[in-house]
């Protein structure tokens, strides 16, 4: 109970500390600011360019080792991957769960290979536009004229 007190008393005291910065903060005067002249409309100044630019997305560590060489990509870089970080790991199931689905992962991969089967992520190839034969044309062309003509159809 003693210590509900202590809280209460402690927020009061607060509440007071900061009304009394409020009315001296209100008391100050602001002195008057004049207006900027009027400009005429060939007189008009504009902002010179802005750039947003994105923040970092790690955090600044001080005391994060930063190696000074910097290494030139070469053949290995294409195969070499990062370990993961804890977080990478705990958020994918753990040690045992990545290890199963790289598992999976290479016999789907091996599984393909043997049978000739066709890759699990293709390339979209773009099919041509469809064409009318003579005949399909001959029919629009009579279906469009028995419904009040249509332009004629560019021919072959």
């Amino acid at each position: 109970m003693a210590l509900r007190g202590y809280q209460g008393a402690a927020l009061l005291t607060g509440l007071l500390l900061a009304a009394a910065a409020q009315s001296q903060q209100a008391g100050a005067v602001a002195d008057p600011v004049e207006p900027p002249p009027a400009t005429t409309q060939g007189d008009v100044t504009t902002l010179g360019e802005v750039r947003a630019l994105k923040p970092d997305d790690e955090p600044l560590d001080l005391y994060r080792f930063k190696n000074p060489v910097q290494v030139q990509p070469n053949r290995f870089s294409r195969t070499w991957s990062e370990p993961p970080s804890p977080e990478q790991v705990s958020m994918s199931g753990g040690y045992l769960m990545m290890g199963i689905n790289k598992g999976l992962a290479a016999a789907a991969q091996g599984v393909n290979k043997l049978t000739g089967g066709p890759d699990q992520i293709q390339s979209a190839t773009a099919r041509p536009p469809p064409e009318l034969t003579d005949e399909e044309r001959r029919r629009a062309q009579e279906v469009c004229m028995q419904q009040g003509g249509c332009p004629a159809l560019p021919g072959r």
